[in-house]
């Protein structure tokens, strides 16, 4: 089922918390939605879920393929929902929660016993929780109450699944092991998902595309590729990922920023005069010796080798401090050292007006 918001708007008294909101969601597809604390993400997937009403619009229309559900309620919607803190029965089993959308349909809607614990125990497989069906959620980790939470919604067999920062209440590692879980499930079952996110990694990792948010409106849709790669905006630019900020110049073919002056092709040019110029940890590039290509000059600051980069903190002789990542195997051939003076050039370059 696809999911399609024309003109969605929300206001909280004066606090427009959704502001002229329009977006398509494909049919099959896993959409995040990402942005800070008060961005509007949450708001938002809540009024496709019915938990919100929008403000009244004649434009306003929210299409689940090509009925207009705008003004019905959440229980007819047939969206499963998977909330940040689980959100389970404390006095219920596993098996009653995942069961329990289910035994509170209406006798004429009501599956069997039988089929209800068939159904129950084929997610209890899904979800990789087999065994556990009698527990309760004190004596499960957060990372399988997170998984019964997901049971619970599939049991209804929605249209759409929405998830709410499903894994924000985890520690790192569990995070990244369910947001890679998560996407092979939904490779698997196929169902129309959206999900808030505040976490980029999870992201760029797990969705299709990405809607990246900022005070209630979309700044950009795209794939992850695309957002991290090619953002339309400074937010996107920052939002996205550490960056390294110059101010620049564009003139004639050639931008200027911090001491260098370089190419910048006439039909890469988005702006002329003043601008605002960003390149990313990793696409600095270090050396210890002049090039005769553009470089500035740096003094290393502070060296961080653990993990599969390291981050080179830097800063120049005008006082800028500057971020660099390079490979492992690349820093073992530079014999680098705090103190050091290197030579730093980009290698790719994201350029605003100013």
């Amino acid at each position: 089922m696809s999911i399609e918001l024309r003109h969605v708007s929300k206001s909280f008294e004066a606090f427009k918390a959704v502001d002229d909101v329009s977006l398509t969601v494909a049919t099959g597809e896993l959409v995040a939605l990402l942005g800070p604390s008060g961005s509007g993400k949450t708001t938002l997937l809540r009024i496709i879920a019915g938990l919100e009403i929008p403000d009244q619009h004649d434009q306003t229309r929210i299409l689940f393929s090509e009925d207009d559900v705008a003004r019905i309620s959440a229980r007819k919607r047939r969206v499963g929902f998977v909330f940040q803190h689980y959100a389970l029965f404390r006095h219920m089993s596993v098996f009653e929660n995942i069961a329990f959308g289910l035994r509170v349909r209406s006798r004429r809607e009501r599956p069997s016993r039988a089929e209800i614990h068939n159904r129950v125990q084929t997610l209890l497989r899904l979800v990789q929780l087999e065994g556990l069906a009698g527990r309760y959620p004190h004596q499960l980790s957060g990372g399988q109450r997170q998984r019964v939470a997901l049971a619970r919604a599939l049991a209804v067999e929605p249209k759409v699944l929405l998830l709410d920062e499903p894994f924000g209440a985890l520690d790192a590692k569990v995070r990244k092991e369910l947001r890679a879980w998560l996407r092979r499930l939904h490779d698997e079952l196929n169902v129309t998902s959206v999900f808030v996110t505040h976490d980029q990694d999870e992201a760029l990792e797990v969705a299709d595309r990405i809607v990246v948010m900022n005070q209630g409106r979309i700044e950009q849709v795209g794939t992850p590729d695309e957002v991290f790669h090619h953002p339309n905006t400074e937010f996107v630019m920052r939002f996205l990922g550490e960056t390294n900020d110059f101010h620049g110049r564009v003139n004639g073919g050639t931008i200027q920023f911090g001491s260098m002056q370089i190419p910048y092709p006439q039909d890469r040019q988005q702006v002329l005069g003043d601008a605002r110029v960003f390149v990313r940890p990793h696409d600095l590039t270090i050396d210890t010796k002049t090039s005769g290509l553009p470089a500035l000059e740096a003094q290393i600051v502070r060296i961080q080798s653990a993990g599969p980069l390291v981050r080179i903190e830097l800063r120049t002789g005008d006082g800028q401090e500057l971020a660099a990542e390079i490979s492992q195997e690349r820093f073992a051939t530079m014999n680098l050292a705090s103190g050091s003076t290197v030579y730093v050039r980009p290698r790719h370059i994201r350029v605003f007006s100013a």
